[in-house]
């Protein structure tokens, strides 16, 4: 043995001789692992999972493991909230089977981690390290695996490092109290409480918002009408009682409203510019059961362009077409009858993105240039495909910095101020680009996602109080998550229940708590379907039409699913297409007049 190595041998029995430990083997003797239940022995214990369960095999040891499995754009992630100190090192291990299969930390409060597999035929270990920021107590730890990939396997998971100190579940929040107060919105603030990271804000007695700061705006609100405010401190130990109550009443109609449509609409897309096996309509047979009429569709002169065009399908191919001067004084007509007629851009083929200003000032031209020829009273928002898509980095719907996004922002807010308080604005997206915003939005911390996951939120959020109508297309849909965290697929009630719920219930963001999507008044709601088997996947029966509006306005005949509330000012329905109602004889239209919504 060398002399140095031999020293240091007899400075370490001396010290621990005389009871003197080094500050070095106290760290390490802390250490220890801090997951619960790391082997899933005890099941999920202490696990949130989707689509994953503890099974018997296969299995690294002990007699159980996690096996979970990826469904649509559900990666099947399993997560553990965890208590850890400050300003220390920990290490993430465990061991994986399958395709694609991550492992990693969040809430780090320095740099979050992850490590993956791209294939582990076998039980193969991930390792990771991390350290904590200096006011981070709590991370969150996780594995999943990946879009359209087979089940995975996870196993004698563990986190190495000092144990935190317990958490306290902090003190009712005091000092609340309204700022401004609109329409539709009230805002809230209350003091600082010593170790809360987030507050839990209610309306009536129910959990409408999560802030991580001392304020916040409360959406969705209906004009006119008196509520109560209470907000509870909360950490990963827990939710304080609630506050003393405030109250405020909200102010009379303002900003978009409702553009003088009857209590409940239905509204239609007339395809007028295009011919399809549902045949021409003109504009003076559309049978007065349509509320609101929208002329599909104006298209860009190039998807960059913003130069929107529209005219009459030709004789040629619609055989029966009026002259211009007839549709237009059909249109005259339809409005003296308390009808709506509107200019809906986009659809499936018409492909807009303002990237530049240049487009959003000449989108504002020509688009006014169709409303002012035509007479019409206002515009719908049908864009599809891929004129919305949100740029890497653009996180946060309250505060968009895509060009496209912010320049069609722009766009309908010159309009709005332009033509006033009579000028009706909906909006038709498919469910892809709204309520996918509950799982994931553009293409995610990771990246890889799609971009145009959750697009529309930001275009929804800013012009709330612009907005008439949303109607989102509960159709051409693969399956969505609801707020009950099951996938809901077309064709029934439940879909138009899960989708429509969501809408008037508000959601978190991709999961974050902090960024909620504030519930739209439910009169600015409506629910979109296929008049016919014809006219789109997820053609829904009268019969079941009629459940999801029971369950919705009168919380009777609900299935299954649960709703958050009950909406008898619910708007009403959208279809595509009259066109295609007419070629049905008119099953979706009459259904809807024989509807009783008392």
């Amino acid at each position: 043995m060398d002399r140095p190595r031999l020293l240091a041998l007899l400075a370490a029995a001396a010290l621990a001789a005389s009871g003197i430990v080094a500050t070095a083997q106290a760290s390490q003797a802390a250490d220890a692992d801090q997951l619960r239940n790391g082997g899933f022995e005890a099941g999920l214990d202490g696990w949130s999972c989707s689509n994953g369960s503890a099974v018997g095999s296969p299995v690294r040891s002990g007699t159980s493991a996690l096996r979970a499995t990826p469904a649509g754009s559900d990666y099947a992630q399993c997560a553990q909230t965890v208590t850890v100190q400050p300003n220390a090192t920990y290490t993430l291990s465990g061991w994986v089977q399958g395709s694609y299969v991550y492992l990693g930390a969040t809430g780090t409060g320095t740099t979050d981690v992850n490590t993956w597999t791209q294939s582990a035929t076998s039980w193969q270990q991930l390792t990771t390290s991390f350290k904590t920021g200096p006011s981070t107590t709590s991370v969150q730890i996780y594995t999943h695996g990946w879009y359209g990939t087979p089940a995975y396997s996870a196993d004698d998971l563990s986190l190495v490092g000092p144990g935190g100190a317990p958490v306290q579940i902090p003190a009712a929040p005091t000092g609340l109290r309204t700022g401004t107060v609109t329409s539709t919105t009230v805002d809230l603030s209350w003091g600082a409480v010593t170790g809360a990271t987030s507050y839990a804000v209610y309306r009536n007695g129910a959990k409408v918002a999560t802030a991580t700061g001392t304020s916040t705006t409360v959406g969705g609100l209906t004009p006119s009408t008196a509520y109560s405010f209470q907000v509870a401190a909360a950490n990963t130990a827990g939710e304080s009682p609630k506050s003393a109550a405030v109250t405020a009443t909200t102010g009379a109609t303002s900003g978009g409203g409702t553009g003088t449509l009857p209590a409940h609409a239905l509204v239609g897309y007339l395809h007028s510019s295009f011919a399809n096996g549902s045949g021409y309509t003109r504009m003076a047979d559309v049978p007065d059961s349509w509320d609101v009429i929208d002329l599909a569709f104006g298209e860009p002169t190039s998807v960059t362009s913003g130069d929107i065009r529209y005219s009459l399908c030709p004789a040629t191919e619609c055989p029966g077409v009026e002259s211009l001067a007839d549709f237009k004084a059909a249109i005259k007509a339809k409005q003296a009858a308390g009808k709506k007629v509107l200019i809906s851009i986009g659809g499936q083929n018409g492909q807009v993105q303002l990237t530049t200003t240049a487009a959003r000032d000449t989108f504002v031209t020509s688009v006014s240039k169709i409303i002012d020829d035509y007479g019409l009273d206002g515009l719908d928002i049908d864009f599809e495909g891929h004129s919305l898509s949100l740029n890497t980095g653009d996180t946060d719907f309250r505060s968009p910095t895509t060009p496209v996004v912010v320049n069609l922002i722009s766009a309908v807010k010159t309009l709005k101020a332009k033509y006033g308080s009579k000028f009706v604005l909906t909006m038709a997206p498919e469910t892809f680009f709204v309520q996918l915003g509950y799982q994931y939005y553009g293409s995610g911390p990771w990246g890889g996602q799609d971009p145009r996951a959750g697009a529309y939120l930001p275009v929804i959020n800013a012009l709330r109080d612009d907005l008439t109508l949303l109607h989102v297309q509960d159709y051409n849909s693969g399956s969505i998550m609801g707020l009950d965290n099951q996938y809901h697929s077309m064709g029934g009630a439940d879909f138009h229940i899960a989708m429509t719920d969501m809408l008037l219930t508000g959601f978190p963001v991709a999961g974050d708590q902090t960024k909620i999507f504030q519930p739209l008044r439910p009169d600015q709601v409506a629910i979109g379907l296929p008049a016919s088997t014809n006219a789109g996947n997820g053609y829904t029966a009268p019969a079941e039409v009629d459940k999801a509006l029971d369950c919705l306005t009168k919380k009777t005949n609900c299935g299954s699913y649960a709703t958050h509330g009950t909406w008898p000012a619910l708007r009403g329905l959208m279809t595509w297409s009259v066109n295609w109602d007419r070629f049905n004889n008119q099953e979706f239209s009459k259904n809807f007049d024989a509807y009783n919504w008392s």
